[in-house]
């Protein structure tokens, strides 16, 4: 099948940023040009007035398949992706059973291939039952598909074993990536330790939970020389560690989400329940130094951490209430906040969402090249809208920016050369 998208503005960062047109043939990028001729047959897509964009790639969801599927699936989570214009998307390991073996990476593979919308990596084990305890078999996890390592939302206490993982990913060419948390330090909490945590009498999480982890895996990168990707930063000594990590020449990357770039612990007073997340909302201090971070590019990524919950769980006492909220459907849009604030430009934007994610992990993504796939979103920058959970593709409906009016949205997502969304 060929394709023709014209009269659009092509940002593929590092490659063009102006008016151009996109020739896909056979599922990949042809041409990217200006006033291409249109071969015979090809099926025109006329996208004057919008921007013509790389697939977008989040490095981090949670498709809750298999085991959880009454709070999504990989068809569900897939499809909320392309609604959002992301193209490949990976899945954390924290399934039942969790995916620490080829058998459940190859089972999430065929639901992808089921399903046929975005591209789904999956996201093997650190350790055996992500209990921290005995390494899963990283070369195995390779070989079924795996593209990272992490136990998620489980942090690896034990130095010693994380040690071994950076030492063991090596050699597969895999990334560790962890979710950096004290979980002594943190127990019982449920929103970040702060003023507003004790006006609510709510027990707090402190910034320090997650900076005494950033600090030990920081340490541990540079001893083996591991590749070390930091989930969902929130905490400005967090930034600052990570910024003089890089100048040190550590091989690390982070990510940072929407949420903990547009909220603070304000989101909570009312007792949200979709305002509860881990790591949590902090303070405005810590918000303007993940901007920063995303502005000078100590901050590598963007991510969603997409984590759908079903109704009856979230719409419990804040305490009792499981954190996560969703983000493949809101995330551009959110992402755009910035450009409007003067944080980043619209190529900045464009870059965290996809090259940059991509190189991360090493996937082959995220880009307009000519032979690349042809992944492509296409949005239009001017089209206003509200968010609408009772829309979302996905299962989950809990989110915080429920009501938000966002400018900028996707239109077209155009996953191998196939139009999968609208």
């Amino acid at each position: 099948m060929t394709v023709v998208i014209r009269k659009g503005r092509v940002i593929d960062p590092g490659r063009i940023n102006g008016p151009a047109d996109v020739l896909i043939q056979d599922g990949a990028i042809a041409q990217v040009e200006r006033g291409l001729a249109v071969p015979p047959g090809a099926t025109v897509m006329d996208a004057a007035g919008k921007w013509v964009l790389p697939g977008f790639v989040d490095l981090h969801v949670h498709l809750r398949e298999p085991g959880f599927e009454y709070k999504e699936t990989i068809q569900t989570g897939a499809a909320a992706a392309v609604a959002g214009g992301f193209t490949s998307v990976c899945c954390m390991p924290n399934t039942n059973p969790v995916n620490d073996n080829q058998s459940v990476t190859e089972f999430i593979l065929d639901k992808a291939r089921a399903a046929g919308l975005a591209h789904v990596f999956p996201i093997g084990a650190i350790t055996k039952g992500s209990e921290g305890k005995e390494l899963a078999e990283f070369g195995e996890l390779k070989d079924a598909g795996c593209v990272a390592v992490s136990d998620d939302g489980k942090p690896v206490t034990n130095g010693m074993v994380m040690r071994r993982a950076l030492e063991y990913a090596r050699a597969f060419d895999l990334t560790v990536v962890d979710h950096c948390e004290c979980l002594y330090l943190s127990e019982g909490g449920c929103m970040h330790e702060g003023l507003v945590a004790t006006e609510l009498g709510l027990h707090g999480i402190p910034a320090a939970a997650e900076d005494v982890m950033v600090a030990r895996n920081l340490a541990l990168a540079e001893l083996t020389g591991g590749r070390l990707h930091l989930a969902h930063l929130s905490t400005a000594s967090s930034v600052r560690m990570v910024r003089e990590a890089k100048a040190r020449g550590i091989k690390v990357t982070a990510e940072a989400c929407p949420h903990h770039f547009l909220l603070t612990d304000e989101a909570v007073r009312e007792f949200n329940t979709n305002a509860k997340m881990n790591p949590p909302l902090r303070s405005r201090k810590d918000v303007d130094a993940i901007k920063a971070a995303l502005k000078d590019g100590t901050i590598d990524v963007i991510a969603t951490d997409h984590a759908p919950h079903a109704d009856f769980e979230k719409q419990r006492e804040f305490d009792y209430a499981p954190f996560g909220i969703v983000g493949l459907e809101t995330a551009w849009g959110l992402a755009l906040t910035l450009v409007d604030e003067g944080v980043l430009s619209v190529e900045q934007v464009v870059a965290l969402l996809t090259a940059r994610p991509a190189r991360a992990f090493g996937l082959s993504k995220g880009t307009l090249a000519v032979g690349a796939d042809a992944d492509v979103t296409i949005v239009d920058p001017e089209a206003q809208w509200v968010v609408e959970p009772e829309q979302f593709r996905s299962k989950g409906r809990n989110t915080p920016f429920a009501g938000w009016k966002l400018k900028g949205r996707v239109t077209t997502t155009i996953v191998g050369g196939r139009v999968v969304y609208p």
